[in-house]
Order: C-alpha cells, then structure tokens, then sequence
C-alpha cells in the first residue's frame, strides 16, 4: 500500500449528503476483484449520460477537476453495502484523501486498508473547505497527516484527529498484509519452532 504523509492537491466539491457505495461506484462495476480499472466507473451514474458522454455539469468533469485527488463531500459518506470496491474506484481515479462531516463505519475503516485519508470535520470547517473547493483550478488543499492539519488556500489552518494506530498504517503504507509480515521474523521462528516439535505431523 502506498504511505500517506503528505499531499497537495486540487479539491473537488460535492457537497451531497448520504453519498451511499452504490453511487460511488455502481453495482455493474462489481463484477472484477482488481483494484484497478474502476476509476472510470467512479460516480458513473452522475457523472455520464444515458448515451454515455460525460455530464458536463459534474465537478469531476469540470476542467479544473479532472486530476482532483481530495473530495470534500456532504454528510454520512459511504454508507449502504460494505464494497470494498468503492475506495478501489477513488484511489483509482486518483482521489487519497476525502473529506467530510461523518462516514460509514466500513467505508471508513477499508478507506485506510487502501491507503485513502478519511477526514472527519465539523459542519463549520466543511462549509469552510467547501468555498475554498469551489475555487476551480485554485482549489488547492494541503494535507498533513504527521500534524493532522489541512490548509487551505487563503492559509487557513483546520487541526483534525485520527486513531494514532490507522495514522501510523497509512505512514507506513501498511495494509493488513503488511502488518503481518511486520512479524514474519517471529512468524518463521514460531514455525521451525512447530517444525522441531512435532517433526511427525
């Protein structure tokens, strides 16, 4: 999994509420277990026609939107099934980092098993973030995850917390295959130890 320390990047606003994983990435995308490949159905049903062009009223096919890599979204966001593929769509499209008031608790959670920052803020902070996002191709937002800062583009400063275990995961680029192999050298001791002692198993 990439590490996550810092990141600069434009903001897209989409200030909707309820934002559920079906929308994020519809049901028809679901049929692959690869990770990449799906940020093209990222938001598909908003974000094309039903003749398949792109929705030119949608922020992610506005010019100055199109290499967005932070979302400043409206409440409870990633709420309905627990798919997986919904962080894969994001990272894919090239989103690290979302922001908004809450989340679904397994959005949230497989948001840091993929290397995508979560931001929980205040209602305040988000209508802040969300004019600064508004600002096309000078939306940019700055993130700091060792100081747990964002900063906007005015230099305004928002202080945000987070679980000091999933902090160090995503410094650490640590999924929870990497996690276990942080103790593979106690893994292999525990098994030639099992090896010695029951040689006839």
């Amino acid at each position: 999994m990439e590490k996550f320390s810092r990141l600069t990047g434009v903001a897209a606003p989409y200030p909707v509420i309820n934002i559920d994983t079906d929308m994020i990435i519809p049901k028809d995308y679901l049929k692959t277990i690869k990770r990449t490949g799906l940020g093209k159905g990222l938001f598909a049903e908003a974000r094309y026609l039903e003749d398949g062009s792109e929705n030119p009223d949608f922020v992610l096919n506005k010019p100055a939107y199109r290499n967005a890599e932070i979302l400043v979204a409206g409440d409870n966001f990633g709420c309905g099934s627990s798919r997986e593929h919904a962080p894969w769509a994001l990272l894919d499209f090239g989103i690290r980092c979302v922001i908004s008031t809450s989340f679904a608790d397994i959005f949230y959670n497989n948001c840091f098993k993929n290397g995508i920052l979560p931001i929980v803020v205040t209602h305040d902070e988000l209508e802040a973030l969300l004019d600064d996002a508004q600002r096309g191709a000078n939306a940019t937002l700055s993130v700091d995850l060792e100081a747990q800062e964002i900063r906007g583009p005015d230099g305004g400063v928002i202080h945000f917390d987070i679980d000091p275990f999933k902090k160090h995961c995503l410094l650490n680029g640590l999924d929870d295959i990497g996690l276990t192999l942080e103790k593979a050298v106690s893994i292999d001791k525990y098994e030639d130890r099992l090896a010695r002692e029951r040689s006839w198993a």
